[in-house]
């Protein structure tokens, strides 16, 4: 799954040279703003086949959350 979100990652920051791992988050990551994190959850969510309400997406705070909240709207869909 981190394999798939670097690919997202590198397309929506437009940068083939985007690493990320668990920890990653806003602060860590250069250009990491509001427009970038819609685009970016959008992209998300095609990826993954998956909606978050926007509570949700206020309580991410980096990539590992971002993993564990997609497992488990793919298990509720399951």
């Amino acid at each position: 799954m981190l394999n798939r979100l670097q690919a997202i990652f590198r397309d929506v920051f437009d940068d083939p040279q985007i690493c990320i791992n668990e920890g990653t988050c806003a602060d860590t990551v250069p250009g990491w703003d509001s427009l970038t994190n819609i685009q970016l959850i959008f992209a998300v969510e095609r990826e993954f086949k998956v909606k978050f309400a926007l509570g949700e997406i206020q309580e991410l705070s980096n990539v590992g959350d971002m993993i564990s909240l997609i497992q488990k709207k793919q298990q509720c869909a399951a």
